[in-house]
């Protein structure tokens, strides 16, 4: 099985760019990487793959990046260079900047990193124009059927999807994994995993162990409190952040949470969602929405797997797994969402791209009544305005914007 951003990241070799793979820990970046070092292989593309967990190499590429050049294969082609864990450096930001600025004729580098390196304020600054940056996230439900080896519930999605009339005697069987996959959700370790308890266990290894290294390598000191608030988010996702109240119910300070904050979104673990405004007076808040970017993740800081029917936060679940697709397909920059000062909302509007739209989030399309955003829809009759509903699943679930 091949992800989805497998294509753009082959595309990008040629480019003289460097290419830089993020993500959260366990979304699969050394694998996807492996399987560009194998297209190199069988494609007569010159590669050498480093994983910098290996402290000799190490200690010799953090003593000079010119370490690197007797690993290179001799040869009269551009060789790619795939870096794994370049957080380890001492100095990454500098590494990639020198072998750019003087090799990027010779080589192409391709790195994986971790939050640690993300955060340094020289990758940004001395990379300008030396990178292109691509997202990893965790599985979407395509690529979670195809880790499943449930290629005929894929085929009947697409069948779906092309005929408008279509029908599908599947129905339950894609309703089930759609479910699985919001409880579960999207961690390639944790799809392949067919015993539930099993998944909860290796969603509590990626909460404590896999999140544990991001707290370590981003500096901060009070794991605990940390831990308190990702908890607290785990059951906000999906509405208004508010760090004054968040402070007050932690005993945090205020500069602190939003330092914290910052941190968990660098980690790829939470989006913070814009409002989107014309009209300053009425619709500016400077509230943003809190979004987890994994709602196994999610429910395992909950401590809860309850079926979907039986959580009074379904409707929480749903949406944060809505964000999620649009966060994928989109881009974070694309979502905001509308709040005016008198409390009429609209969950996603998506202004900017070549055909807007704006989508309400429900759980029970009978929750969903028309009439209650007819102001949004007479103010911006240039962004059509559409609800997604998880019940009744039917086919047209897989029709819809956000289906996957």
């Amino acid at each position: 099985m091949v992800r989805n951003l497998y294509q753009s990241l082959l595309n990008h070799l040629s480019k003289k760019e460097f290419t830089i793979l993020t993500g959260a820990r366990q979304t699969g970046k050394s694998t996807l990487m492996r399987e560009l070092e194998r297209h190199c292989k069988t494609s007569g593309v010159p590669s050498v793959f480093l994983n910098l967990e290996n402290k000799a190499l190490l200690s010799e590429l953090d003593a000079t990046p010119l370490n690197l050049l007797p690993y290179l294969p001799v040869t009269e082609q551009r060789i790619v260079v795939f870096v794994d864990e370049i957080q380890y450096l001492n100095n990454p930001s500098n590494f990639l900047k020198l072998l750019f600025d003087e090799y990027s004729d010779r080589l192409k580098i391709v790195a994986t990193g971790s939050s640690a390196f993300y955060l340094d304020r020289s990758f940004t600054d001395s990379l300008a124009g030396r990178k292109r940056i691509f997202h990893l996230p965790t599985c979407n439900f395509e690529e979670h059927l195809q880790l499943r080896a449930k290629d005929e519930l894929l085929d009947e999605i697409l069948r779906i999807r092309a005929n408008e009339g279509a029908k599908t005697l599947s129905i339950n069987l894609l309703q089930q994994e759609y479910e699985q996959f919001l409880l579960y959700g999207g961690y390639p370790a944790v799809i392949t995993e067919p015993d539930l308890k099993e998944k909860q266990a290796m969603l509590a290894e990626i909460r404590d162990s896999f999140v544990k290294k991001d707290i370590l390598e981003s500096g901060v000191r009070n794991e605990k409190e940390f831990y308190n608030l990702f908890r607290l988010l785990a059951s906000q996702s999906a509405n208004l952040l508010n760090v004054s109240e968040i402070s007050n119910t932690l005993g945090i300070k205020h500069e602190t949470i939003s330092r914290y904050l910052n941190i968990l979104q660098k980690c790829f673990h939470i989006v913070q969602v814009s409002p989107f405004y014309r009209n300053l007076r009425k619709e500016l808040t400077k509230m943003p929405k809190v979004y987890l970017l994994d709602t196994g993740l999610m429910n395992s800081l909950l401590n809860n797997f309850q079926p979907l029917s039986e959580r009074l936060n379904n409707g929480d679940i749903w949406e944060t797994a809505c964000y999620k697709a649009l966060y994928t397909g989109y881009g974070e920059e694309e979502v905001f969402y509308w709040r005016t000062a008198d409390g009429n909302e609209v969950d996603f509007v998506l202004p900017n791209i070549e055909k807007p739209f704006a989508v309400e989030i429900k759980y029970s399309q009978t929750a969903f009544k028309a009439s209650k955003y007819r102001m949004f829809s007479e103010t911006y009759s240039d962004i059509p305005l559409s609800c997604n509903y998880f019940q009744p699943f039917t086919e047209d679930f897989f029709r819809r914007n956000l289906s996957v």
